[in-house]
């Protein structure tokens, strides 16, 4: 009888330590842009696989590109009381409202990836992302040595209103206009797609003639240009030879066209940002309240000759 109640002692506190450590586990709700393009997918998973890692309970909630599915997640992730808000904004504007209903929750939030224009910088507690006008300023800075600062360009450009199509193209632009002779002359939104990529390149095809006096395009990613290649071979264009194309993200399949010679350069955006994000959130709930409102994420750029 003794050793049984030994044991139901052993089993019982076991029990309470566990239900201590469950309980312990930091919450954090992500509300993610979407899965568009190959970019995006390879991030969530990253988020997921970390939060695994770290021991963090993580909800995730995929906003398939609408502005409005992320602020019913975020009011959703108010409601459970998670302890931490992460927001990989779809577009810039429309934050004001949700965000101080976070903050009047004591909810902090951080911004992963993507920026928010909001009245209130204290409203969310820093940004962890790359900086998309460095990207666009070093796709710029390539183009301009490869093309000798004499281009005529066709620019692919991401989503309207979003952050990384509004700063990439600040950045490219700020570096072209220092060359007279380098300018976009066709520029529309393929939404970060493959498909929206191949359809905007068919317009620019038609438009200039198959693409003649053209230097180069420019995509504010990968996968625009990966569709834009498409268009250009059905054309009987020959992408990487007759036009220079640039273009931000270095995914995969975009590493197989630079090694083909399909295309020229990439600015790579790293999908593998948990590792920079999740400690700056776990350190803050820890104490560490001085962070910087933006903690960047270093960018490189790759070319056909370092693929090989």
């Amino acid at each position: 009888m003794r050793s049984r109640n030994w044991l139901s002692g052993i089993v019982l506190g076991a029990g309470m330590v566990f239900a201590a450590s469950a309980a312990s586990a930091v919450t954090i709700g992500f509300s993610q842009v979407g899965d568009e393009g190959d970019w995006r997918p390879a991030f969530s998973k990253d988020m997921q696989d970390e939060a695994k890692k770290e021991g963090i309970d993580l909800k995730f909630a995929d906003a398939q590109g609408k502005e409005e599915n992320q602020l019913k997640a975020v009011r959703a992730f108010i409601a459970q009381r998670v302890d931490a808000i992460i927001i990989a904004p779809v577009v810039v504007t429309g934050w004001d409202q949700v965000l101080k209903e976070a903050k009047a929750a004591n909810i902090p939030v951080f911004l992963a990836d993507r920026d928010v224009d909001v009245a209130d910088k204290s409203l969310y507690v820093t940004r962890i992302s790359a900086d998309f006008n460095l990207e666009g300023r070093l796709a710029g800075a390539w183009l301009a040595a490869a093309s000798k600062g004499r281009c005529n360009i066709v620019e692919l450009q991401g989503t309207t209103g979003s952050a990384p199509a509004i700063e990439r193209k600040k950045g490219f632009e700020s570096v072209i206009a220092l060359f007279p002779d380098m300018k976009i002359v066709k520029s529309q939104s393929g939404d970060f797609t493959t498909d929206g990529g191949k359809k905007v390149m068919e317009a620019f095809i038609k438009a200039t003639d198959g693409l003649k006096g053209i230097c180069a395009s420019f995509a504010h990613n990968d996968n625009m240009q990966l569709g834009a290649i498409q268009a250009m071979k059905e054309a009987g264009l020959h992408p990487g030879k007759d036009v220079l194309m640039v273009s931000v993200d270095y995914v995969p399949a975009m590493v197989t066209e630079l090694k083909a010679g399909d295309a020229n350069a990439s600015v790579e955006l790293r999908s593998a940002i948990g590792k920079y994000i999740y400690p700056v959130v776990l350190e803050y709930l820890k104490g560490k309240k001085d962070w910087p409102k933006w903690v960047k994420i270093p960018s490189d750029v790759h070319t056909a000759a370092d693929v090989k």
